[in-house]
């Protein structure tokens, strides 16, 4: 009876959804102050809108080209799975960017009484998108799971991979081009605007404000949102899918086998739950204690699923008809909480103003932008040490608790509850990460429609510690990619020595070409990002110096004399349509090529990009972390503060950082998983084709 257990995966995605619903309404019902606020948010609105449009339509050709391929390769079921994957990611990211592009005016006017009530908006508007994402990746994944692996006479996983390659093209689309959007508008309204004209951060005059604005929402709503959306379901995945492997190899029997499928379920929608009940614990009226409230309700939330996970290992353990000793499996999933929430404390420490990590780049800016920048890069990669280490201890402890159970599948088994126990608080790390965006939106919106100082002062410190939950939750996403990638790596690789015999050796020049290949990628998707944020800005750069000198009056702020911001929301729009494309398709397509020459190529490519693509992902994200806190430090009055020369060279190294952490670095975190799963969806394919051309040559 234990695999009825598995329904309440849907249901706790209902309940989600329902109280995602609720939050929405009320968000909506706020004040959205005077008509000067509401016709700017209108004008975020409409652009965000029209962006993600014109994207869905790009993607839409995309989608079916690989569904029809999908179809004919593996099976018509495993493309309806992959559509549906694609269809609820749009879904979770418009859902969410549309409460996000309205909640920005309302937390602007809920500023004009007190913190508090600026915090309630902006963060029920970012828990929204939470509930929304975790609730639509496990309601789909779920019953793609229980018709077609749980409650199947033959389970056909294959099909169920087909939803998590879904989610993930989408979501590497998503991260490529709301980052490129954003970045571009960012970079170019601030090397002209505050570094060229010296006028403020969000100053109406700047035509490139609007774009910023509708950039934050695209990239770190709707993006980030894609983005953990597809971590959610390949964590939840993973473990399904190597239960599945165990059961058919005969490691697991009876009740054993039943519960290892449904674990992943359960424990993904007590994580729902939980998130629930912890967004009732972000509250505060004192703005020094912002952050605190956050950590409130995420130490709440993981509490309450350590909780869960012992408990369901109890469970397992009385059902067990070998007798297995389940408990050490809490061990496993516990260590992945935990190496997730020790993960974003490091990632706080090296991105936060509060630390000496930040403190040290806006001490370097006292002597220009190069030790500005020097300063950052060391930082970068600095941070990413501590993370890799956590990460390994995770690995080592989740294996070793799993080999205790039964041997070394299970101890791989560990590894992917890990990926799944870190990921179980889904909704509330989108939920602090989405608020963010929305805080920076309503910061915007009050310099644009000139209100009092004090409430840009709370704006900003709602702004200021959103730039350091945007940073753990990109932690929290890496770090689930590379534990993930390695689970599915796994399942992979026993599925294909189940058919062919393998050589995943250092003594196979075939495989170290693959890894060589595979450690190149991250270089290669990082530049092909940077570059093309660097060639969008450019454009961006051209069109507001143009704007400022063509415009009579702008610049000195004549009353009437209004910019043209939406020629910056299309060059944005158009930038990153184009730009996005050629990373997105390489990352689905390089697999199953490398496939067709040989899976010893492939297997060793995956292991370069799982190897090289999470220090990379790190290093990028918390690099540019600390060069925006280091400017916001400076901007506290730090250094001589807003508009010193300390302030203009933070500028330039916050510039440089923003593709790092915004758009380089999340989509390389996206290539891990978009590739690993890739290959595991292609498996039959392989099979068919004996391993490849070149297959057993070593």
């Amino acid at each position: 009876m234990a695999e009825y257990l598995a329904w309440l995966a849907p249901i706790a995605a209902v309940i989600g959804l329902v109280v995602a619903a609720y939050l929405a309404f009320w968000v909506l019902k706020q004040d959205a102050g005077n008509d000067r606020m509401k016709h700017l948010s209108g004008l975020i609105q409409k652009g965000g809108r029209a962006f993600l449009l014109a994207e869905y339509r790009a993607l839409i050709i995309f989608a079916l080209i690989v569904a029809v391929v999908l179809g004919v390769a593996i099976t018509p079921l495993t493309a309806a799975a992959f559509l549906t994957g694609g269809i609820l990611s749009v879904v979770a990211g418009y859902i969410g960017m549309y409460v996000a592009t309205r909640a920005n005016a309302r937390t602007t006017q809920a500023a004009t009484t007190g913190i508090a009530a600026a915090l309630r908006v902006a963060y029920r508007s970012g828990i929204t998108m939470g509930l929304v994402v975790a609730s639509l990746g496990l309601m789909g994944l779920s019953l793609w799971a229980i018709f077609f692996l749980i409650f199947a006479q033959h389970p056909e996983p294959e099909i169920v991979d087909g939803f998590v390659m879904g989610a993930s093209s989408i979501a590497l689309f998503a991260r490529v081009g709301g980052g490129i959007y954003t970045k571009a508008a960012d970079v170019g309204a601030d090397l002209v605007g505050k570094v060229e004209a010296g006028i403020p951060e969000d100053d109406p005059r700047n035509p490139g404000v609007i774009a910023d604005n509708v950039g934050d929402n695209v990239g770190d709503v709707a993006g980030m949102g894609a983005d953990l959306y597809e971590s959610y379901a390949g964590a939840i995945l993973a473990p399904m899918v190597l239960a599945v492997a165990m059961g058919i190899n005969g490691i697991l029997h009876g009740s054993d086998a039943v519960v290892s499928l449904v674990l992943p379920l359960v424990l993904a929608a007590g994580g729902i739950i939980a998130s629930i009940i912890g967004l009732f614990a972000v509250n505060t009226n004192d703005s020094s204690k912002i952050h605190k409230a956050l950590n409130r309700g995420t130490n709440l939330t993981s509490v309450l699923v350590f909780v869960l996970i012992a408990g369901m290992c109890f469970f397992w353990q009385s059902v067990s008809d070998a007798g297995l000793p389940a408990l050490w499996f809490f061990l496993s999933a516990a260590a992945g909480l935990a190496a997730g929430l020790a993960i974003g404390k490091i990632t706080e420490y090296y991105t936060s103003y509060h630390h000496k990590p930040v403190k040290k780049i806006a001490d370097a800016s006292e002597s220009g932008s190069a030790t500005n920048i020097s300063e950052g890069l060391s930082t970068g990669m600095l941070s990413t040490v501590m993370p890799a280490l956590v990460l390994v201890a995770a690995v080592v402890i989740a294996y070793l608790a799993g080999t205790q159970v039964g041997g070394p599948e299970l101890g791989v088994y560990g590894i992917g509850l890990a990926a799944l126990g870190m990921l179980t608080t889904t909704a509330t790390t989108v939920g602090v990460d989405a608020y963010g965006p929305v805080a920076d939106n309503a910061g915007g919106i009050a310099e644009m429609a000139g209100l009092p100082p004090e409430i840009r002062e709370r704006t900003d410190q709602l702004d200021s510690v959103g730039n350091t939950t945007a940073a753990v939750a990109k932690g929290f996403a890496v770090s689930s990619a590379a534990l993930t990638a390695l689970a599915l790596f796994v399942a992979f690789k026993v599925n294909l020595e189940a058919h062919i015999e393998l050589n995943i050796t250092l003594d196979n020049p075939f495989v170290i070409i693959g890894v060589i290949i595979g450690a190149m990628m991250p270089f290669f998707f990082g530049a092909m990002t940077m570059g093309a944020v660097s060639r969008a800005a450019n454009a961006m750069i051209i069109e507001i110096r143009r704007q400022f000198r063509e415009i009579k009056g702008l610049l000195a702020g004549e009353p009437g004399v209004e910019p043209d911001t939406e020629a910056c929301v299309r060059i944005s729009t158009k930038a990153a349509l184009r730009e996005m494309m050629l990373p997105g398709i390489l990352a689905v397509l390089i697999p199953p090529v490398l496939g067709l020459i040989d899976v010893n190529i492939l297997a060793g490519f995956l292991i370069g990009v799982l190897a090289c693509g999470f220090l990379m992902s790190v290093y990028m994200a918390n690099a540019g972390g600390a060069w925006d806190n280091a400017k916001k430090f400076i901007e506290t009055g730090a250094h001589g503060g807003k508009g010193s020369e300390a302030h203009k060279a933070a500028v330039v190294g916050d510039t440089v950082g923003d593709p790092f952490k915004d758009t380089s670095g999340p989509s390389i975190n996206i290539l891990i998983k978009v590739v690993t799963v890739v290959s595991l969806v292609f498996v039959p394919f392989f099979i068919a084709q004996d391993g490849g051309l070149l297959h057993n040559i070593f």
